[in-house]
């Protein structure tokens, strides 16, 4: 009953951008703002347990990778993916030389 959708994205500020982020898309898809009140409060439970400033930066990542659920955010936690600087990119290179690849000579 304490809980307002308004308090918890202040909460969600208080901690960084990108939690506030997470704490409102929590609570704008559903289809009643209430039914996101849990999560939130896994989130808190979450800045509890593993410090605010490893919270902020699984949001961060959450965002990055478009997944912005509770439990994607505690997986990123408990992995320990928070801690990286980068996400992994593939880089994409130059195709091998091999005589079954064809090459653009081979449609013209």
């Amino acid at each position: 009953m304490e809980w307002t959708p308004q308090k918890l994205i202040d909460w969600g500020l208080r901690i960084g951008g990108s939690t506030a982020a997470v704490v409102t898309w929590q609570l704008e898809h559903r289809a009643h703002p209430e039914q996101g009140y849990r999560p939130c409060l896994g989130l808190q439970r979450l800045a509890r347990e593993y410090t605010s400033v490893r919270l902020e930066a699984a949001c961060t990542r959450a965002l990055a990778i478009r997944s912005l659920t509770y439990r994607s955010v505690a997986s990123i936690l408990k992995s320990g993916l928070d801690r990286q600087q980068r996400l992994p990119t593939t880089m994409p290179g130059a195709l091998p030389l091999h005589e079954n690849i064809r090459g653009p000579d081979y449609f013209h």
